[in-house]
């Protein structure tokens, strides 16, 4: 085979998040690459202790660079473009966009120091952008934030449909419907749809999705029912939400105030690009404190439980000058996504504790997805007729089930994770490489390998303890006996009572004054030595083996 169609995917694929895609075209180890999307996941103190960002490691994208062509966004949410920043300056190539997205995107790259102009906006289908040997399409639809995308990919071995995140919804409130003459030209243009590499996240939803219009009553009768304060959350990105929303407090004789520099910033974006023509009027926290509480409606950041957001500041007092009261409603107008049960459950309580009356989507009167079910990702298959279907966007469970559905029709499919170069060249596809994937960690504002050890060492940290030993040695090579210990994490006593550090300075006294002269010379061997007779002393007390650090101290004769 001289040339080649493949599909790589660097995060997104066998889980939910950090979604990043390469496509490539040409003779094997040779091919043009596209990029698309480059996203982020978050993280959680159970895996990953104090670290807020996780994305992808594009070490074999950086590696390849010179053939990489450009990146494209399909839509604004974080898990697609909040690496952008981080990693742009490791590929230095165009980023592609529609206008909203590429707001957001340009934002992003200016704090970051980064050209705006990188960021190249274009338009919606039949606009195409021609890279190397790809044309690209980005073909509207509708999902949970406004101007998201498909791309109609066409190479040389045929056309690739890459839907990014959607859903079947002729009237999305904001944004653009699904129009299914649109997709119907699209699988019927030349010889058809080769590849379909498709949304899997609500693949185990058996009943046809729902539209966004379809809330507009039931919020509406919820903000009038309410006698004092009402306060909503959503994901900020969701304009629709936040329009109807707000339209249902102006409705009520309520004014509308919104908290949280994300949800100020998408509504921003929205007015800029146009993409909102007529939100309604807002008011800051200050004219909120002083107007009748049953006048007002807090549209907050937090639906996730993130600890710095609005919902979480209002649930622990006060935040810009508000507080919550007994008797004030407040509602989740989202999915808590899975893992941040936890988080987002402390400040249900914590809004509970005060006697704030809680509601929330589970009934589904108050929040649709933005991702297609499985009737409509079945229908999707049905309207492109595709060659093979390549599941994504999903944990490895998800694409399992939707691989089958693909089958089951008779339509080529496999499960392609995260590493798999996978050739789509043939009626079928077949993998062909395994690439070296892992994920990189914002710490603070630094770049770290999930294999560097910052944070495995942070989580024995906090499971075991940490104790640190200094050891002075004086100027003839003899050990002072007097070992000092600094404990953190651990119990301070022991089993009968004494005090802990200090009876892990007295058996290190023991060892001190009996080392022989040739450990007492080595560093090293005193490390080795301290540090397992304080592991041991602290297990045998406590149960616990801390990380220990030793500190050894040489004094030079004058």
């Amino acid at each position: 085979m001289s040339e080649r169609l493949i599909y790589l995917p660097l995060g997104g694929a066998g889980e939910i998040g950090m979604n990043a895609y390469v496509y490539g075209y040409g003779a094997p180890g040779k091919e043009r690459l596209i990029l698309v999307d480059l996203g982020v996941t978050f993280g959680d103190m159970e895996g990953s202790p104090g670290i807020d960002l996780i994305m992808p490691d594009l070490t074999w994208l950086e590696a390849n660079r010179d053939r990489l062509e450009g990146i494209f966004i399909t839509h604004g949410h974080e898990d697609h473009l909040g690496a952008v920043a981080h990693l742009w300056s490791r590929l230095n190539v165009p980023i592609y966009a529609r206008k909203f997205t590429g707001t957001l995107c340009r934002l992003k790259l200016e704090e970051a120091g980064i050209p705006a102009d990188t960021v190249r906006i274009v338009g919606p289908r039949p606009e195409v952008t021609e890279l190397g040997p790809f044309k690209v399409q980005y073909v509207p639809v509708s999902h949970s934030i406004p101007e998201s995308a498909a791309l109609v990919i066409d190479t040389p071995a045929g056309r690739v449909v890459h839907t990014g995140d959607f859903k079947l919804d002729g009237t999305p409130i904001v944004g653009d419907p699904f129009d299914p003459v649109m997709w119907h030209d699209i699988a019927n243009e030349g010889p058809g749809v080769k590849v379909l590499t498709c949304d899997s996240t609500n693949v185990f939803s058996s009943h046809p999705g729902r539209s966004e219009a379809v809330l507009a009553a039931p919020i509406l009768d919820w903000v009038v029912a309410q006698k004092n304060m009402v306060v909503a959350t959503t994901f900020a990105s969701n304009i629709a939400r936040l329009k109807t929303l707000s339209e249902a407090a102006i409705a009520a004789d309520r004014k509308v105030c919104l908290l949280g520099r994300a949800m100020r910033r998408m509504v921003s974006v929205g007015l800029e690009t146009g993409i909102l023509t007529d939100f309604p009027n807002t008011i800051g926290p200050d004219e909120a404190a002083n107007m009748p509480r049953n006048k007002v409606m807090l549209l907050v950041t937090g639906s996730q439980g993130e600890r710095r957001a609005a919902s979480a500041q209002l649930s622990r007092g006060r935040y810009l000058g508000l507080s919550l009261k007994e008797g004030d409603s407040f509602l989740f107008s989202s999915k808590t996504i899975p893992g941040n049960e936890r988080s987002v459950g402390r400040i249900m309580n914590a809004l509970s504790e005060k006697g704030i009356e809680l509601y929330d989507g589970d009934d589904g009167l108050f929040h649709v997805s933005g991702h297609a079910n499985r009737p409509d990702i079945e229908a999707m298959h049905d309207l492109l007729k595709p060659e093979i279907v390549l599941p994504m966007h999903g944990e490895h469970r998800h694409l399992r089930e939707h691989m089958n559905i693909a089958r089951s029709k008779g339509i080529a499919s496999m499960i392609a994770t995260n590493g798999m170069m996978v050739d789509l060249t043939g009626k079928a596809p077949r993998v062909v490489d395994q690439v070296e994937t892992g994920r990189l960690y914002l710490d603070g504002n630094v770049l770290i390998g999930a294999m560097d050890g910052v944070v495995r060492d942070r989580i024995r940290m906090a499971l075991n303890g940490h104790a640190l030993v200094s050891v002075i040695v004086d100027e003839d090579d003899n050990p002072i006996p007097d070992a000092w210990v600094e404990l953190s994490g651990l119990p301070g006593r022991t089993r009968g009572g004494a005090d802990l550090g200090e009876h892990i300075e007295g058996e290190l006294a023991e060892f001190l004054e009996t080392a022989d002269r040739k450990t007492v010379r080595d560093d090293a061997k005193i490390e080795e030595a301290v540090r397992k007779i304080t592991r041991q002393v602290s297990m045998e007390e406590i149960g616990k083996k801390p990380e220990v650090s030793v500190i050894i101290s040489r004094l030079m004769a004058e």
